[in-house]
């Protein structure tokens, strides 16, 4: 059969990260398979979907500030869908039109809004815990991102239709331990990167918890002169704690704020890292996690959420918000070559066995699933 997909690409942001890069990969691989007719619904000034997805129809109708296109997508979206007339409009960022009458399908990646509204600003708790809740009562199905998220999501909702677990892929044409060593240093020196470092990459905002990665590297940084901390993503919201903790470190020259980078400077950061340490509080997914082991980089993250069923045995996890156990770890980690080859070889392992063809695949056996049931 063949499946007619409405995707909303609208809230993918310029630099995407997280959610923004799920739904990337899931339109640029749902528009290359056979059997799906795929639109996306993106914003009138976003040119970058028919060279992402070759083949999709694209409808660039949604307005580009965010309060104007959350309020687009409530009031308008269901008209429009309802012109396109697909089998199934699948909403990837946590939210559906409610009063859509279509069958829909809704992706939750996280339930941070709910367990911890501090490290969101209040006018979004207060948005996306009335409309997560609102979407999965609704959906013929919920995606969640990881059993952990799934767990927390019955936690605080009820969803109404079939819960599903679709872990995401990586894409392994960028991220693998497969790369000219020349050709990546030359890239990590145009954002004054260069090694001996150890490297963070992720959006800067609270639950991401650099505070504590600069302080454990403050730690262990007199016993490693040479040695830089990375610390490169954008910034996101609440980056003062970050800052302040830069500042008061002791090590503030030794620590290198690139800012956003590309994929391909990701993953030669990845690469030619001595290790990469990702210090979040709490993930849905986790999926820098993974595209730093498909880089074959020595990772150490965190207990307590998602990334413990991402990266299985192939990371060192300690507790979360810990600066002496991640400094131990650090420690520990850089003086044992052994242990860093073992992660090398351990972490390609690993993610291999996640790829978007398999996440996608799983999304369109969904799909098709819904398609065959009534609209209530």
């Amino acid at each position: 059969m063949t499946v007619r997909v409405a995707l909303d690409v609208s809230a993918v942001p310029p630099r995407p990260a997280g959610a923004g890069m799920y739904t990337i990969s899931l339109a640029r691989h749902l528009a290359r398979r056979t059997g799906v007719e795929l639109h996306l619904l993106a914003r009138r000034t976003d040119e970058r979907w028919t060279m992402l997805a070759p083949g999709a129809a694209v409808h660039a109708v949604a307005p580009d500030g965010r309060p104007a296109r959350l309020a687009w997508e409530q009031v308008r979206t269901a008209r429009l869908v309802r012109s396109l007339a697909p089998d199934v409009y699948h909403g990837p960022h946590y939210t559906l039109p409610v009063r859509s009458r279509v069958r829909s399908v809704v992706t939750v990646h996280d339930l941070t809004f709910f367990d911890h509204p501090e490290w969101h600003e209040r006018a979004k708790v207060v948005y996306f815990r009335a409309m997560i809740k609102a979407a999965v009562a609704r959906a013929d199905a919920v995606v969640c991102v990881s059993d952990h998220t799934a767990s927390r999501l019955r936690v605080h909702a009820h969803p109404r239709g079939e819960l599903v677990v679709i872990p995401h892929g990586v894409d392994h044409d960028r991220f693998s331990p497969d790369g000219d060593e020349s050709t990546d240093l030359r890239a990590l020196a145009r954002h004054g990167i260069s090694p001996p470092f150890v490297a963070f990459v992720g959006t800067i905002e609270p639950r991401k918890d650099v505070p504590t990665l600069v302080r454990a590297f403050a730690r262990i940084a007199p016993d490693h002169p040479d040695m830089q901390l990375v610390v490169a993503g954008g910034d996101g919201w609440g980056t003062i704690d970050a800052r302040d903790a830069v500042a008061v470190s002791g090590v503030a020259t030794r620590i290198v704020r690139p800012g956003y980078v590309p994929d391909g400077v990701v993953a030669a950061m990845y690469r030619r890292a001595r290790l990469v340490v990702y210090p979040s509080l709490e993930e849905g997914f986790g999926l820098p996690a993974l595209e730093a082991l498909a880089c074959g980089a020595p990772l150490v993250s965190t207990r307590g959420s998602a990334i413990e069923e991402v990266v299985g045995d192939a990371a060192v996890l300690v507790a979360p918000g810990d600066a002496d156990a991640l400094a131990h770890a650090l420690r520990q980690l850089l003086g044992d070559d052994r242990e860093r080859e073992r992660l090398r070889a351990a972490g390609p392992v690993r993610a291999a066995a996640f790829t978007w063809d398999r996440s996608v695949a799983q999304h369109v056996s969904l799909y098709e699933r819904v398609a065959r049931r009534v609209v209530t």
